[in-house]
């Protein structure tokens, strides 16, 4: 279980309204962490935070809402603002998800800038403004959420799979800059996981024995703190992204797209 006295008292969940990012604010808020659930909906939102304090909190955890659009352009501001009057020990960023393929090309350019400015953009500011202060206070954590779409650029998945290899290259770095400063920084790359907007777009089911459970995932990001700076969602999954890294990249960026058309039954 989380440390709260090491990463709280308050933890910001960045997509937070399902999947992923509810099963770990569940779980930080019930080893005694507040949470600031952070997502579009806020009917969503209060939803979560009734359930969570009726089922999930320790004695004394609170729930905090910010229903905010993380891929606009003053997104980070907006939420350091909401969260100005908290000690955030930790930021658990698991926005920006790509649940439908289709080709680069075929997008428009609003909907790929858009997931750039919230895989990159602001990603980025969060672990600036929030690291910053996490480092002061001499603690903290900071998990972001990746994908084995990092390890290759993928078919369908275009903009996904290069943002989520710059959040990855971002927390090494993160990682090596803040050892010994007492804030630990990780990636987790996750499979394909049964969260409930890849299973209404998605051609394989829950009961797929590929597809990973998102409470597991959540659990196994969180216990990944302090043993970064990436790291697959599983054992499993950690052992494999090591090996495909000696692929011919050729082979690799083949291997992968065939893996994302075959995951939305497409081809592109």
């Amino acid at each position: 279980m989380i440390d709260a006295s090491r990463y709280g008292p308050w933890a910001v969940i960045a997509g937070a309204s399902e999947g992923i990012g509810e099963h770990a604010a569940r779980q930080l808020a019930a080893a005694g962490c507040s949470v600031v659930l952070v997502s579009r909906r806020p009917e969503v939102l209060d939803a979560l935070r009734t359930s969570i304090l009726a089922d999930d909190a320790a004695p004394g955890a609170e729930v905090r809402c910010v229903a905010l659009d993380l891929a606009t352009d003053d997104a980070a501001d907006r939420l350091c603002a909401e969260v100005a009057d908290l000690d955030v020990g930790l930021l658990f960023y698991n926005a920006g998800a790509d649940v439908r393929g289709q080709v680069f090309l075929d997008r428009d350019a609003d909907e790929v800038l858009g997931m750039v400015r919230c895989n990159v953009v602001t990603a980025t500011a969060l672990c600036h403004a929030l690291g910053r202060r996490m480092r002061d206070r001499g603690r903290g954590g900071v998990v972001v959420m990746s994908s084995g779409a990092a390890i290759a650029g993928a078919a369908l998945i275009a903009t996904y799979s290069a943002t989520k290899a710059y959040q990855q290259i971002l927390c090494e770095a993160l990682w090596a800059e803040l050892d010994g400063t007492g804030v630990d920084v990780v990636c987790v790359l996750a499979g394909t996981t049964a969260t409930p907007a890849f299973l209404r777009t998605a051609v394989l089911t829950a009961d797929d024995p590929s597809v990973m459970d998102p409470a597991v995932v959540a659990a196994n990001a969180l216990a990944a703190l302090g043993h970064g700076p990436a790291v697959g969602a599983s054992d499993e999954l950690t052992q494999m992204f090591a090996g495909l890294y000696t692929v011919p990249r050729t082979m690799l960026i083949e291997g992968v797209s065939a893996g994302t058309r075959a995951n939305f039954g497409l081809d592109g």
